[in-house]
């Protein structure tokens, strides 16, 4: 999803204002310059894409007076690529949006778009990220979380508190994004399968009551120079055609029946709560740049939040860039958008 995500702002950021200087990751950690080839690198039905690991080496400067990308080929000794102005992380999931190449970055003196260390950190985990939001005044699933050591020494005891919620539930990484490790778990026979799915992406697992025949509705949050934060339209998912949720297949491999209604039919009210409650998240983790919300609607026409996204799906089909441009903010002038706000922000403590 990263590979897609780079490949759609390659495709529209503007060559004549800013020199791109495309850097992959590889899956063995490796940071390369990459080609920054747009078609090679977009996510397909018959094509995952994945950064070429045999390009030439990238090493990030940590001297916070230089702000500077190193690249070296292979047996080559480093030498400087230039001096970064800003870097657009766009990447997604654990090592990406959870704050940790936020902290290189804050280690570097580097400016980069998005959220800082702590509201990615909190954003990615769901179990803080519900604490953090109840504690801000807004309304969350119910949840139970298994750590490791829990499921390991009681089981049962766990098993016990999942079935308090009631079936059908969502187990789910607690750390995890896409929509990769979710299960819908119909009785307690799944449960265990369900947790050992979960725990191939993630040791720590979230357990959600399902929001059965709630409307899933969505909210992206643009930050504003002066540091305040405006929402967009709200968008909802309408049909998962032969998904039972809306995961990742029907999320991004444009699998026909997947409906989506951008913006969302809802009352006036209704859709000023969302826009709100979107921008007291957003403000509640301290985020920056951008986020999108996710909100289950039950039948009372009241929002419950789902969860915060501080980096999400930002190809032009995507829920974000799709809301915003039915707001009036285009693709490639969102990306110019995010890139000044994070030029212009200082470094360090904010």
């Amino acid at each position: 999803m990263s590979c897609s995500t780079a490949a759609s702002v390659l495709s529209v950021i503007d060559r004549d204002k800013y020199d791109v200087v495309p850097i992959g990751i590889s899956h063995d950690g490796k940071w390369v310059l990459e080609s920054g080839d747009a078609d090679r690198l977009a996510l397909t039905a018959g094509h995952t894409p994945e950064v070429n690991a045999d390009a030439a080496a990238v090493v990030v400067s940590q001297d916070p007076a230089r702000r500077e990308i190193v690249v070296a080929g292979p047996g080559e000794t480093p030498h400087e690529l230039g001096k970064v102005d800003v870097v657009f992380p766009l990447l997604h999931g654990p090592w990406g949006e959870d704050g940790t190449i936020q902290g290189l970055f804050e280690i570097g003196g580097i400016r980069y778009v998005g959220s800082g260390v702590l509201a990615s950190a909190v954003g990615m985990d769901k179990h803080y990220m519900k604490i953090v939001l109840q504690a801000a005044g807004l309304p969350v699933m119910p949840y139970v979380v298994i750590k490791p050591r829990e499921w390991e020494q009681d089981a049962a005891a766990v098993r016990d508190a999942v079935h308090g919620l009631g079936y059908p539930v969502f187990v789910k990484p607690a750390r995890g994004g896409s929509s990769m490790g979710i299960t819908k778990v119909r009785d307690r026979d799944g449960l265990d399968a369900a947790v050992a799915h979960a725990h191939e992406f993630d040791p720590k697992v979230l357990v959600e009551a399902a929001a059965e025949g709630a409307r899933e509705v969505e909210c992206g949050v643009l930050q504003r120079p002066d540091g305040g934060a405006d929402a967009s339209v709200v968008a909802e998912i309408v049909g998962y055609g032969s998904h039972e949720f809306y995961d990742f297949a029907a999320k991004y491999l444009g699998e026909d029946g997947v409906e989506l209604e951008v913006p969302a039919n809802l009352t006036e009210d209704l859709r000023d709560t969302i826009q709100q409650l979107s921008v007291q998240a957003f403000e509640a983790l301290g985020c920056e740049g951008l986020a999108r919300v996710d909100f289950f609607v039950g039948a009372d026409d009241r929002p419950v939040v789902n969860e915060i996204n501080t980096m999400p799906g930002f190809t032009p089909t995507s829920m974000f860039p799709r809301m915003w441009a039915e707001s009036g903010v285009e693709y490639p002038e969102l990306v110019d958008r995010l890139i000044t706000l994070a030029a212009d922000r200082a470094t360090g403590l904010r």
